[in-house]
């Protein structure tokens, strides 16, 4: 097959499943053409049957803001044209959604039919996607797709009740690529981060405040107060400099290490003992399967898909959010008792293997070819 794939280029965890399925994807022989405004974190090496299809921006004086929605649809159209594209999977409702709907009716008033895939994500329907000056639109690009997917049962459950879908909603889980996310022996980075043998806590995000930061914060000065222990932030994002603010102000700047992005986030994982997601929305909580595969047992909140992720007693403890004296009370039960964290560490492990990239592709190729025997050559709504 011939795929083209629309995604944000970002750190975000939509843009990193949209490239990875696409990488994998062509592993399998398909190739794959990248359509956004910039090369994709994640698409950083030469990789055969991929390609990449930048998006310029019209440049004129008349917009105040560059009509990407526009853009993107032309360059659509062009790519579907002329690298005769089989269909096309656009990863995040907006814009992408109504814009693969443009290019669709563009390419039908010249005798081309491309069937639309649209994943939803997480944020694109319970943030972005209720806000009244959206969700007409994303309501009507959903219903106008031709398939649609969600990353979790949760997130369907969440699209289905919030918007009157006609579409059924195909549940295909979020993935990772076993292969590269997995305990790797780093001794002696460890020994650089915790000289003393101290455990290591990890949380990575885009530092929004929907991830609730502060609260990872609050966890670990609980934590640290019984358990002499260390923390490492990954990531960045507008809460930042609130948390730092937040470290300084109860005194525990030298455990807390703020590390920015980083492209080799396993490195961080293998080292660490307790992975933190106090998040007040995940609609999977890819990161925390990151963790997991690196054998990083999972201390969340038990919204949105990490329930179908996070075993509760198994593989972490899951709370409701904000509750953040038994979040600490939790992670001090797996610290404190090392035959048990050895034990959530192993199950992490094997709950991991569950969302591996080899297994979790093939649902695509099968609901692709699905959609492509299915879908119909319509003119009747131009």
């Amino acid at each position: 097959m011939k795929i083209g794939i629309v995604c944000y280029p970002t750190y975000g965890g939509s843009g990193v499943l949209a490239t990875e399925l696409g990488k994998g994807l062509a592993r399998r022989g398909h190739d794959v053409h990248f359509v956004t405004y910039q090369q994709p974190v994640r698409l950083n090496s030469f990789q055969n049957n991929v390609y990449y299809h930048e998006v310029n921006d019209a440049d004129y004086p008349l917009f105040q803001y560059p009509p990407y929605d526009t853009a993107l649809t032309s360059k659509l159209v062009d790519v579907v044209k002329y690298e005769n594209l089989d269909l096309l999977h656009v990863h995040y409702a907006i814009p992408h959604a109504t814009v693969a709907y443009m290019a669709k009716k563009i390419l039908l008033t010249q005798g081309r039919y491309i069937p639309t895939i649209t994943t939803l994500h997480g944020t694109d329907i319970t943030l972005v996607g209720m806000n009244q000056a959206f969700h007409p639109v994303v309501e009507f690009a959903i219903n106008k797709s031709d398939g649609v997917t969600a990353v979790s049962n949760s997130l369907k459950k969440d699209t289905v009740s919030q918007f009157n879908i006609e579409k059924d909603i195909k549940v295909i889980y979020n993935f990772i690529d076993v292969a590269r996310f997995q305990k790797a022996d780093k001794d002696h980075f460890k020994k650089a981060i915790a000289p003393d043998g101290e455990k290591i806590l990890i949380h990575t995000s885009n530092f929004r405040k929907v991830k609730r930061v502060d609260d990872v914060i609050k966890i670990f000065k609980k934590i640290y107060e019984k358990e002499k222990c260390k923390l490492l932030l990954v990531g960045d994002g507008p809460e930042r400099q609130n948390m730092e603010r937040l470290c300084r102000e109860i005194g525990l700047c030298h455990e807390i290490r703020f590390l920015g992005k980083q492209e080799a986030v396993e490195e961080l994982l293998a080292i660490s003992d307790l992975f933190l997601m106090p998040s007040e929305s995940e609609s999977f909580g890819l990161a925390a399967l990151e963790a997991m595969a690196c054998q990083v047992p999972v201390i969340s909140s038990n919204i949105g898909g990490l329930p179908e992720l996070n075993v509760h007693g198994k593989t972490g403890f899951l709370s409701d959010v904000g509750h953040t004296d038994e979040m600490a009370a939790n992670a001090l039960t797996l610290l404190q008792n090392e035959p048990l964290l050895q034990e959530f560490k192993t199950n992490a492990l094997a709950q991991s293997s569950n969302f591996d990239i080899e297994s979790i592709v093939p649902l695509y190729e099968d609901y692709y070819q699905h959609i492509l025997e299915t879908s119909v050559y319509d003119y009747k709504s131009l």
